[in-house]
């Protein structure tokens, strides 16, 4: 998404059809990966993770650009980053299907900025929207519409601006997210859930294309941070336990898994909100939306023993944990340079860095 958009203003480079960077930001972190291209393979190349200061970023803003600033030109310096793919933060989006009829309809970009405010709770030209069409027909179609606030997207390119790395494209969390776990052409209804630090992505994908993205305030902090409390412990140990045990059954985990259980259980009422919701909402008394086929557990946070197969009899429904390198290698013949547990982190830079694939 976006990439049209950009790609205006920022001329793919020729170098990038061998050489690929995913950039992942969030409040805590920029996660970043190289896909090259040799041959017939595409390999990792250089990876990594630098930690953003508490404050530098919330919720998606940018709110002190000198110290952002400093962090993206250490990265280049360091990792010789000149241009990348670059996530944009969900809760800064808006996701929305738009009907637009065919008779009188010159433009369907103009079309749609002149829906937006039905839609969306800001002015038209107070955003910077993409589009892509779902359906048509002689008399209508439908397109789903990803806008964004433009003081947000300036914020993004005057930061990277300053630092001399240039922005390729601006992508979707879950669209990145899906590109990386599901494997292309796959036509099928997926629900992707991204269990990370302070906060939890959940998204439908149907036919290859992001239908739903949301995002709750649960993450895997939120579970350390109760079991630091209840045995009275360091943020560290806590860690460490939570890794160790999870939501395992053994007779030496009970309290441990009592515990994580308050805080899991949260988790799968979002989701299990959003599974309902699919299946039940109606637009406009049209046929029913595919099932969803299963559920797919990406992020940190998603390797957690025993919390995919508690999703699965909590939801009724096949939940597993994602396998990252889908569409990149054959992980039955090749073994990944990046670790399962530590590419699950990796999962939007690595779809972000797919997309020159």
């Amino acid at each position: 998404m976006f990439k049209n958009l950009f790609n205006r203003f920022f001329p793919t480079p020729q170098f990038l059809s061998i050489h690929s960077f995913g950039l992942d930001i969030s409040d805590e972190s920029i996660k970043f990966i190289e896909l090259i291209f040799k041959g017939n393979n595409i390999k990792v190349g250089r990876y990594g993770e630098r930690k953003i200061p508490l404050g530098v970023i919330e919720s998606g803003k940018i709110k002190d650009s000198k110290s952002m600033k400093e962090i993206l030109i250490s990265l280049k310096k360091e990792e010789g980053i000149k241009a990348a793919r670059v996530s944009l933060p969900e809760e800064q989006i808006y996701l929305f299907k738009i009907k637009l009829e065919k008779l009188g309809l010159k433009d369907i970009r103009e079309g749609i900025e002149l829906s937006l405010e039905e839609h969306i709770p800001m002015q038209a030209q107070d955003v910077v929207f993409d589009f892509i069409i779902l359906n048509e027909n002689d008399q209508n179609l439908e397109c789903e519409v990803t806008a964004v606030p433009k003081n947000v997207i300036d914020s993004y390119l005057n930061i990277f601006e300053s630092s001399s790395i240039q922005i390729i494209s601006f992508e979707l969390e879950a669209e990145a997210i899906a590109r990386a776990v599901i494997k292309k052409g796959d036509p099928e209804t997926y629900m992707i859930v991204d269990f990370g630090e302070k906060r939890t992505g959940i998204s439908i994908v149907s036919n290859g294309t992001t239908m739903f993205a949301s995002t709750v305030d649960v993450g895997g902090i939120m579970l350390t941070n109760l079991i630091q409390k209840n045995f009275k412990t360091n943020f560290e140990e806590a860690e460490k336990m939570k890794v160790k045990y999870g939501l395992g059954r053994n007779t030496e985990n009970k309290e441990m898994f009592s515990v994580l259980l308050n805080g899991v259980s949260i988790l799968r009422d979002e989701i299990s909100k959003h599974f309902i919701y699919w299946h039940t909402y109606k637009e406009n008394e049209i046929k029913d939306r595919p099932p969803i086929k299963k559920i797919i557990l990406c992020g940190g946070d998603a390797s957690l023993i025993g919390l995919s197969e508690y999703l699965s009899v909590s939801m009724k429904n096949t939940v597993e944990v994602a396998n990252v390198w889908e569409n990149i290698l054959d992980t039955k013949t090749i073994v990944p340079e990046i670790g399962f547990n530590q590419s699950l982190s990796f999962t939007t830079a690595i779809g972000l860095a797919l997309a020159n694939f």
